[in-house]
């Protein structure tokens, strides 16, 4: 298990970071750009800059963390810093659209719990042979589509501009595709598989963009053929049965797209 000291201070932090966003305030700048038929425009503020950092020295914390594991034996801990930071970043975009009080609180208590679980799994999962490795990576795959979801459920809710909706969406698929496809490949990584989901899920996403659909009916939308695509590029790479390679990213589609259009 992950020194205590070390988890207790990293989650602390992560505390801090955000209760003080509710204390410190510095004027909002918007920086605009007009381009021929099209202007942008980006606001930075106290909360942007609060996720940044907040993400930031999360990968850093979680580096600090995962160095003291007997089995890490001087590799790199870089695959391990994707969920935590990714994990620390979204939990700012609910606190952001929630009214300061009890539910805002019980929000941040609920995210400092899932980076716990997040930080501890992450500290299991570097030793292939431990026995908590299967269900240690069952959480955090758990926990990385179960962070999706939230975001591309919160940026349909803050009605964000497709401009802005789609690099996101297309970032964060391809962070949780990779790692997704790291922990069923047993340490393999497949970066340009994750790169053609994530652009597939891009396309997805701008199709879906204009439908008159409910944040949580969009976000499933989108993390169904996510988890699909993770599904059915790992057993094309583990060389699975054609029936096995299909049934569970038929499965996986089916139940999302069903739950959404019932969600609508």
């Amino acid at each position: 298990m992950p020194d205590a000291d070390r988890l207790s201070a990293l989650t602390a932090m992560l505390i801090l970071a955000y209760a003080l966003t509710r204390f410190v305030e510095f004027p909002e700048q918007v920086f605009s750009l007009q381009l021929p038929g099209l202007y942008l425009s980006f606001e930075f503020s106290v909360r942007t800059v609060t996720g940044l950092l907040a993400a930031g020295l999360t990968a850093s914390g979680a580096d600090w963390l995962l160095r003291d594991h007997p089995a890490l034996q001087g590799r790199s801990t870089l695959g391990h810093w994707i969920l935590p930071s990714l994990t620390a970043l979204v939990i700012g975009v609910p606190l952001n659209q929630v009214r300061y009080g009890p539910v805002w609180w019980l929000a941040l208590g609920a995210g400092s719990a899932v980076m716990v679980l997040v930080l501890v799994a992450e500290y299991i999962a570097v030793d292939g042979e431990d026995v908590r490795q299967p269900l240690a990576a069952a959480a955090l795959s758990a926990v990385s589509l179960a962070l999706f979801l939230v975001l591309a459920s919160a940026l349909r809710a803050s009605g964000a501009r497709l401009m802005v909706e789609l690099p996101v969406l297309g970032l964060a698929a391809w962070l949780v595709s990779l790692r997704l496809l790291h922990l069923r490949l047993n340490g393999e990584w497949t970066v340009y598989e994750a790169a053609i989901i994530a652009l597939v899920v891009g396309q997805l996403a701008a199709a879906l963009h204009y439908w008159p659909l409910s944040p949580v009916s969009f976000g499933l939308a989108i993390l169904g053929p996510t988890y699909a695509l993770v599904s059915l590029i790992s057993g094309m790479i583990e060389e699975k049965p054609l029936r096995s390679l299909i049934t569970e990213p038929g499965l996986a589609l089916l139940i999302a797209w069903v739950a959404a259009l019932w969600m609508r």
